[in-house]
């Protein structure tokens, strides 16, 4: 039983540190949605789609932007949920010095040699951004940008292929409806 307060611990603290790091931030869709909605959602699409039982990727998946969009530092990530935890979140992390195009180039390539809890959370991540570009185009996004990032998005997830075939059929079905 300590093991399992432990965990249920350790992922209420992961989903209060995300909380508290994205708290000013809001997705671009027209709700202007809190950002936390985000992690949660991926962290649910894991679960509850993908049948995916590691903490450690689900809590991965609570933090997965804290990095790359907060303040937050990897250090700062392995020393409140440790090494495993930091390393999954580093994986996803895309580095902001680098312009977009190149930060996007590489998430294609280091796609099939990531970790299986990275691609993990990284199917979640596609999956749950392109269900919200289907209800609404972000604001300052043409068509034309949408129709990149689906396209872009199916490249990062060939890289993922063979990880997880529920998370994968879902995107299949998605791609599908936007000729790809």
């Amino acid at each position: 039983m300590s093991d399992c307060v432990d965990i249920l611990g350790m992922l209420v603290k992961c989903s209060n540190f995300a909380a508290v790091k994205h708290s000013t931030q809001r997705r671009k869709d027209p709700a202007k949605t809190p950002y936390i909605n985000h992690p949660i959602g991926v962290a649910y699409i894991l679960t509850e789609e993908g049948g995916v039982r590691d903490a450690s990727v689900i809590m991965a998946a609570i933090l997965h932007d804290t990095v790359e969009d907060t303040d937050t530092t990897l250090d700062e990530i392995k020393k409140e949920f440790g090494h495993q935890i930091a390393g999954i979140v580093a994986e996803v992390t895309d580095d902001k010095a680098l312009p977009y195009d190149e930060r996007k180039r590489l998430q294609i390539v280091h796609a099939p040699t990531s970790s299986r809890e990275a691609k993990l959370v990284k199917l979640a991540d596609k999956l749950y951004n392109l269900r919200d570009l289907e209800k609404a185009t972000p604001e300052g996004w043409s068509d034309e940008k949408v129709a990149e990032y689906f396209k872009w998005s199916s490249k990062v997830v060939e890289g993922l292929r063979g990880t997880n075939r529920q998370l994968e059929a879902s995107l299949d079905e998605i791609f599908s409806r936007h000729d790809l």
